[in-house]
Formats: structure tokens, sequence, C-alpha cells
């Protein structure tokens, strides 16, 4: 007999434990395997009786893994990973079709990969593409997607890292809202909107000014999804805070112009991350290099059309 088998009280209990610990409860658990939760605890409780340890410890708020339990965890996860990576390839065998999954902002897939989506779709014809899309601050896990974009420092011990370009943002706006603004500044009023996303700093309604020839009186607008926040720009509606990695696009088209030759760099970068854990098929590799090129090509664009600006040198030069 394998000694696995003879180790566990059935191969079932690592699929419940796996659940368990990846959901923090038994309850998510439950739900996810389609059982009741009473039938989730006992499955666990027959495993910690069978392994002699306690493998989470439970309290009001859900559970936590034990020292044990995060060492099973770690295991039962990769091993996981590793079939279903091996599943994935039979399918891809059988139907010739692959299928690559990315975790992208919501405004990073509305403003700069949708107006080239059919380049993508043609660069990689046997792909299929799914998305999951983050409206708000670009954060999460990548346990469940071929890759994901972040601002993270680099790559660590569970993640592989590729770098795209240093966190930069620039104020923005659509050309006929500077031209407008110019008009009114010349006949001495106007009054400038800002759009923010809220709950981000920084915020040009706070710490960062785009200039004093935008001073006067001012109004906001406020909106929880980024891709909103751009759109508004776009149509006019005010001055953004544009991350150079979201606008690149529309200011290389020049439907969006800098609103002054400002920029700001953070100690951040913006990578495309994935589990190490995870093996990298040669079409998710190919992928990210597609999206590093295209923004390469985006920033060199913006560089011709506004060398005052130094964009290429704040995006890609080392720290």
């Amino acid at each position: 007999m394998n000694p696995l088998r003879r180790m566990l009280p059935s191969n079932h209990a690592l699929f419940v434990f796996e659940a368990v610990a990846r959901n923090r409860g038994f309850t998510r658990a439950a739900a996810e395997l389609n059982v009741t939760q009473p039938a989730v605890s006992k499955a666990m409780a027959q495993l910690e009786r069978h392994l002699g340890v306690r493998l989470v410890d439970r309290s009001g708020d859900g559970i936590a893994l034990t020292e044990d339990g995060a060492i099973l965890y770690r295991r039962v996860a990769d091993g996981f990973r590793g079939i279903e990576a091996a599943l994935r390839e039979i399918d891809i065998r059988r139907t010739g079709i692959d299928t690559v999954t990315l975790s992208l902002s919501s405004a990073f897939t509305t403003h700069w990969l949708m107006p080239r989506i059919n380049t993508l779709q043609e660069a990689f014809p046997s792909v299929d593409f799914r998305f999951q899309l983050i409206p708000g601050a670009l954060a999460g896990p990548v346990d469940d997607v071929d890759l994901g974009m972040r601002f993270v420092e680099g790559p660590d011990l569970d993640h592989e890292a590729v770098f795209l370009m240093n966190e930069v943002m620039l104020p923005v706006c659509s050309p006929a809202y500077l031209a407008g603004r110019d008009a009114a500044t010349e006949a001495g009023g106007g009054r400038t909107t800002f759009v923010n996303l809220t709950a981000t700093s920084p915020m040009w309604t706070g710490g960062v000014d785009p200039g004093p020839d935008w001073n006067g009186s001012r109004a906001s607008l406020n909106f929880s999804d980024y891709a909103v926040v751009l759109q508004a720009a776009l149509l006019g509606q005010g001055v953004a805070l544009g991350w150079a990695s979201v606008v690149s696009h529309w200011l290389a088209t020049g439907d969006l112009v800098p609103a002054a030759p400002r920029l700001t760099r953070t100690a951040r970068m913006c990578q495309l991350i994935h589990l190490r854990s995870r093996p990298l098929r040669r079409s998710v590799a190919a992928v990210r290099d597609w999206i590093a090129e295209e923004m390469r090509a985006d920033i060199a664009k913006v560089d011709r059309l506004y060398p005052e600006l130094g964009l290429s040198r704040a995006c890609f030069a080392t720290p």
C-alpha cells in the first residue's frame, strides 16, 4: 500500500482541509464543496485525530492555521497546483486550445488592453483569455490566475515577478479641457475640477498639485473605480491623476494630454507576478512578454510627443 494512503483517513480529507485552509473558515469551505458545515467539521476532526495534531485553531472569528497546519497546507496547495497544471496540459493537448487567466485592474483592461484586444487575439489565436478584474487598488492574491499585475517591490519566496515599469504618475486631461482652461485663465476666471480615486493617495486635492498654472477655485469628482476616473478625464470632465502604466495608450493617441509637465515617481514597481508553485506555461510567458513589449512601445511614443517629460527615464530607470 502507498505510504500516503496509510497516513490519511481518506483522500477526501485533503480536499476538505485545503478548502478550509484556503477559505479560512468551515462555512465557506462547505459552500465550495457543496456539503454541510457539520460534514466539513467532522472531516476535519477525523483528520486531526488521525494525524494526532491540531491543524487549525477555531475561534468566533473563524479559523487560523497552526504551525503544523501551515506546513501541511503549503505542501497540499503546491501538490494540487501541480495536478491542476498536468490536467490543463492534457486538456490543451486534447483540444488544441489554451486558456490564460489574467488578474488586472479594470482601468488597465478598459483603457490599455481593450484598445488593442484584437492585436492580442491575433498574436495568440489558440489562446482563450479570462480576466479577473479589480476595480480599486491593484492588490490581492494570484493563487487562481496565471499572471497578476501588481505594484510590488519585487519577487519573494512565493512569487516570481517580471518588471514592467516604475510607478509613475502625472496629471492628465483631455485636449479640449486644457484648451478651455487656458482660455478661462486668460479671461481671468475658470475653475479646475479634479477627478479622484477615492481612498487612494496621493490625491490631487491633497498633497500633490499639478503646478501654479492650475491655482484658483477648485471642485472635485470622486469615484471608487479608476476606470471611471479616466473615462471622466477622456470626456473632458476634469484633471485626473494618470498612472503611466494605464494612461500611456491615450497619451500616445492624443486623447489625453499632460495637464502639466510634472511627474511623480514612487518606490513601487508595476510587475507581472505568478506563483512559483504554479508552472509557467510557454503561452503564459509569451503573453507576459507581449504586454511588456507593448507597454514599452507606448511609453516610447509618448516620449516622442512630449520629450520634456522624460517619461521613459522615469518609468524604466532603476532606483
